[in-house]
């Protein structure tokens, strides 16, 4: 989620629902459509997985977004997709005093389906200072504050949430989100142009965490950013790649994807920075490494450049850029300047997460480029490891909940396999 932390990991992560959310972000087709393996189905699900098709970009947009179909008749919905949090909300139209951010859509209208204190799923949301359970059958507050100075007040409420299965199957199942009638922000940055989060974690206000234990799909959930822009996501086990490498999570309190130990390679030798954490989080553009980590990374990528015809400009954007003799057209041309960034994870043989240029580098409307890591410090983001939708893109990335899994592997992304 986003980018303004407390001193600690835990605080960090605690904040951190939508590390791009509202930052500027409020995270082969050929060669993935003959890999793809189609696992069988269990008879107890009413559906096999569920695709969705994704817009965005890392930029200028920032941010890459699905669409979503809510209520009775369903009305349509973009939410900006999000591994780092686990509740799902949209901006509602709860009072005529609401506070809302503009967006593409009308806001939601509840129709008396706010879920009770009593309800279980209340007690896995962060319930406001001012408005806590006093009651059973008090409304369900939540109040989640983003890092990045962005922040949503609402009610928990059910309602009817249309899907199509890729084996052709229907359903409506009833699932809890937030109404959100409180929407604030105050960062540097304006905020993502949705109605919205899609929360994929795995907390149990999770929508995947809510199909899994009502029997339709399996807790998994994959993402694939194209670099020109689009992509699609899924969330069931029906898509698995072959070639996939994997990695364990890490168990943690707040159900973030959280991996490690990880030692950082640049042009395949060792930058120093040695057993590293790691999240995964597609809620944040960027990504970003600690401060010791950070300057490892930059004095690299600086003594690699000396004597090539490139050099350091201030471009308003991003806090490294740089410029060549002529205006840079894509990332590609000047990939031959900079080496491929490597995250070697400890834990599991020969795995490593391969990061191009493309990766990290973020061609600007000036036609220069920038860096697209950066100092989880001077984001007062303390030691946080963060992966972000820049390192994201051309993968597919899976998260298996099930087996408590991370795996990726190579695809353009721009069509989702076909069925």
């Amino acid at each position: 989620m986003k980018e303004n932390q407390r001193e600690t990991l835990s605080m960090v992560l605690s904040v951190l629902i939508f590390a791009a959310t509202f930052q500027v972000c409020f995270s082969a087709t050929k060669q993935l459509r003959g890999s793809i393996k189609m696992q069988t189905k269990s008879p107890k699900r009413v559906g096999s997985s569920l695709v969705f098709h994704v817009e965005g970009d890392i930029y200028p947009n920032g941010f890459f977004y699905t669409s979503i179909y809510i209520g009775n008749p369903p009305k349509l919905y973009f939410l900006d997709i999000d591994t780092g949090s686990d509740l799902t909300w949209v901006q509602c139209a709860a009072a005529p005093s609401a506070k809302l951010l503009k967006a593409p859509h009308t806001p939601y209208k509840p129709n008396n389906n706010a879920v009770f204190c009593k309800d279980p799923l209340c007690a896995s949301v962060n319930q406001p200072s001012g408005y806590p359970c006093k009651s059973p059958n008090d409304q369900c507050d939540y109040e989640v504050e983003y890092a990045d100075y962005g922040s949503s007040l609402g009610v928990l409420v059910r309602d009817k949430v249309p899907f199509k299965f890729t084996n052709g199957s229907v359903s409506q199942p009833i699932l809890a989100f937030g109404c959100g009638y409180d929407q604030a922000f105050s960062g540097p940055f304006s905020p993502p142009y949705v109605d919205g989060v899609l929360g994929l974690a795995n907390g149990k206000s999770s929508i995947v965490s809510q199909l899994r234990n009502l029997g339709i799909t399996r807790n998994v959930i994959g993402h694939c950013f194209s670099g020109r822009g689009g992509g699609f996501l899924f969330i069931g086990d029906d898509i698995i790649p072959s070639g996939t490498a994997w990695i364990p999570m890490l168990p943690n309190s707040l159900n973030h994807y959280l991996s490690g130990p990880v030692d950082l390679l640049f042009d395949g030798k060792t930058l120093g920075a040695k057993g590293l954490n790691i999240v995964f989080d597609s809620g944040s553009t960027y990504t970003y490494l600690n401060s010791q980590a950070y300057q490892a990374t930059l004095s690299r990528l600086n003594s690699g450049l000396v004597g090539k015809p490139i050099s350091k400009v201030a471009d308003g954007n991003l806090p490294v850029c740089w410029k060549g003799a002529h205006p840079f057209r894509s990332v590609g041309d000047i990939r031959k300047y900079f080496s491929t960034l490597e995250l070697s994870f400890t834990n599991a043989k020969n795995v490593r997460f391969v990061i191009q240029p493309e990766g990290y580098l973020i061609l600007t409307s000036p036609g220069t480029v920038c860096l697209g890591i950066l100092n989880s410090a001077e984001a007062n983001l303390g030691n946080l490891n963060l992966i972000g939708d820049i390192s994201f893109q051309d993968k597919l990335i899976i998260y298996d909940n099930e087996r408590r899994m991370i795996g990726w592997a190579p695809s353009n992304c721009q069509k989702p396999p076909k069925f």
